[in-house]
């Protein structure tokens, strides 16, 4: 008895001592693993508004946009806040139903978009995300549309004369220089009423002899302002070649390469955030390079320049090229991508389960639409779900019934030729047959199920839609961890809760509804498998703790639906809830004969 007691004992005392590495860890792996769940990030880090630890993103000397073409790099940029370098004259205004900003006439560069339907913080009051801004600022980020001639650069220091002062939907702006030459430089700047901005740039040669021109795009920008590269949602380099998707580096893996050139041609390529997105789409004429770069302190490019083309004297070119700066919204992508941008809405992260993934995405937004709540629709979005699968998970019950019930034969079968393994296996597939039994019929609705509620995780995860929606009282963001802590008696003592403690309401529900479905399951024979079971679905409830409140609604909604339906399928199979209990008193009567025999 003593001996039991103290192996008990033991096991326990190394069950809790697991625990709470796994708890106290928890916090270092999911940085490494889900940064998103790790720690609840400043609200202008969600948005792409933070800054860099010094306060600035450092510039850094630019290479060549290609190997034996002219540089279009720029030099090193004064560093400015964003309020000055947003007051310098001539600025063309951005004004559509989705976008806000302006153009800068020095340098043809977009650097100052907002994204008016998405706010930095969850607050009403706060402003729209801040996707672009100037060069030299903290969150530098910016497009910029030029030419290359005769193998220079037009300097980026020149000032275009604007035919216009508001870029709309309605109104496109014409942007002209002419240079010593005679050469004239126009772009046409166009924008849609959500995010696309097409530059078409027309080179006219009024000089005497022929010249040749090289029209280029580039995006700039600092990973300072970047979401976390994560497991699940690619942060970085982003773009469609050769038909296919390319998100194979973060900004880290840039850095290290020093430059990218990908294989195949460029239908797009740009830099990608959690939700946010800039791109480059390329028009017609012959590209000669398109691929990413590392500028060294935190700074990194995308470019894409044609191959020169030869303006004879008098005559003049045209080339257009487009430019998405926004939010990554599947509807509005998947527009683009019917327009003839291919793969663009692979842009969002849907990974090998996208065929699952986007209807369920469409589900849900239908849901929300129906009953203007995005938590109710994470609730209803899962019933219907699990409503789908129940035909599945009745199979899976079935087959266990019938398992269940040639047990005994199966157990004979063992016992008389547990000494011949072969004639054992020749036996109880002959067992199988005769009672029409399969053996995996029971691990298939696992399998099935699998994608399907990997596939409900990551709509989750990457929705936009989800960012800053409210579901009920203290809960503002669903895309956030459950700001409730119960250490703090849910915000009433004035500290903060260590990440690892954070535990609040939805996590304390999935906690128990866990243990409840635990419950429901056949006892294990070992009792250090019961005591791993019995503390599982409390660790469980510190582990889920840091994630977004809408995937702990999403865990709560399956257990309580995952309770009523093994309730409801054991009153179809008695059997089974028999056999479940006669599962559970043999381990009891097990557990007490080895503490006697202790």
């Amino acid at each position: 008895m003593t001996g039991f007691i103290l192996d008990n004992q033991r096991n326990l005392l190394l069950a809790v001592v697991l625990s709470g590495l796994l708890i106290l860890g928890w916090d270092v792996g999911m940085r490494f693993f889900y940064p998103e769940a790790a720690i609840t990030a400043p609200a202008d880090e969600r948005t792409g508004d933070v800054v860099a630890s010094d306060g600035v993103a450092a510039p850094a000397p630019t290479a060549t946009a290609a190997a034996g073409a002219a540089e279009i790099g720029e030099g090193a940029p004064a560093r400015r806040d964003l309020e000055s370098a947003l007051k310098s004259p001539g600025r063309i205004v951005i004004d559509t139903p989705r976008l806000a900003g302006s153009i800068n006439p020095v340098g043809l560069r977009v650097d100052d978009i907002l994204l008016k339907d998405h706010r930095e913080t969850v607050s009403k009051k706060s402003g729209p995300v801040r996707l672009f801004a100037p060069e030299g600022t903290p969150g530098q980020y910016f497009a910029e549309f030029g030419f290359v001639t005769e193998g220079k650069r037009l300097p980026a220091t020149v000032r275009w004369e604007a035919d216009g002062a508001r870029l709309t939907p309605d109104s496109p702006v014409t942007l002209s220089h002419t240079d010593a030459r005679g050469i004239t430089y126009q772009v046409r700047f166009e924008i849609d009423e959500y995010y696309m901005i097409t530059a078409s740039r027309t080179v006219t040669n009024g000089s005497d002899a022929a010249a040749i021109v090289q029209p280029f795009a580039l995006i700039n920008r600092t990973s300072a302002t970047a979401t976390a590269d994560e497991f699940l949602v690619h942060s970085g380099p982003v773009g469609v070649f050769g038909g296919t998707l390319w998100d194979e580096n973060n900004y880290e893996d840039l850095a290290k390469l020093g430059r990218d050139l990908p294989q195949g041609a460029a239908s797009w390529l740009g830099f990608t955030d959690r939700y946010w997105l800039s791109a480059l789409v390329p028009g017609d004429g012959v590209v000669s390079e398109a691929g990413f770069r590392s500028l060294g302190s935190n700074l990194f490019r995308t470019d894409l320049l044609y191959a020169p083309e030869t303006v004879a004297a008098g005559a003049s070119v045209t080339q257009s090229t487009r430019l998405f700066a926004g939010a990554k919204e599947s509807q509005i992508l998947e527009k683009y991508e019917a327009q003839g941008i291919t793969e663009f809405d692979k842009a969002i992260s849907w990974g090998w389960f996208w065929l699952i993934e986007k209807p369920l995405l469409w589900l849900l937004l239908q849901l929300n639409q129906l009953v203007g709540n995005f938590g109710m629709a994470i609730i209803l979005m899962t019933v219907i779900v699990r409503g789908v699968m129940f035909p599945v998970a009745q199979k899976q019950f079935s087959s266990m019934a019938a398992m269940k019930a040639v047990q005994p034969k199966m157990k004979a079968l063992q016992e008389r030729y547990k000494d011949d393994k072969q004639r054992l296996q020749q036996e109880m597939m002959k067992l199988y047959k005769d009672e029409k039994v399969n053996p995996l019929a029971g691990c298939l609705p696992l399998v099935v199920q699998i994608p399907i509620f990997f596939a409900l995780y990551k709509v989750l995860i990457l929705s936009i839609e989800m960012r800053h929606e409210p579901f009920i009282a203290w809960i503002k963001d669903l895309s956030a961890p459950d700001p409730a802590h119960v250490l703090n008696l849910f915000g009433l003592l004035p500290f903060d809760v260590p990440g690892f403690l954070a535990i609040g309401p939805l996590a304390i529900l999935l906690g128990v509804t866990m243990w409840l479905t635990f419950r429901l399951n056949p006892a294990a024979m070992d009792p250090v498998q019961q005591q791993i079971f019995a503390f599982m679905p409390w660790i469980l409830m510190f582990v889920m703790a840091p994630f977004a409140a809408g995937l702990l609604l999403y865990w709560v909604t399956s257990n309580i639906l995952t309770l009523a339906q093994q309730s409801y399928l054991y009153s179809k199979h008695p059997q089974l809830k028999a056999a479940a209990a006669q599962e559970k008193a043999e381990a009891e009567r097990k557990k007490a004969a080895q503490g006697q025999g202790g």
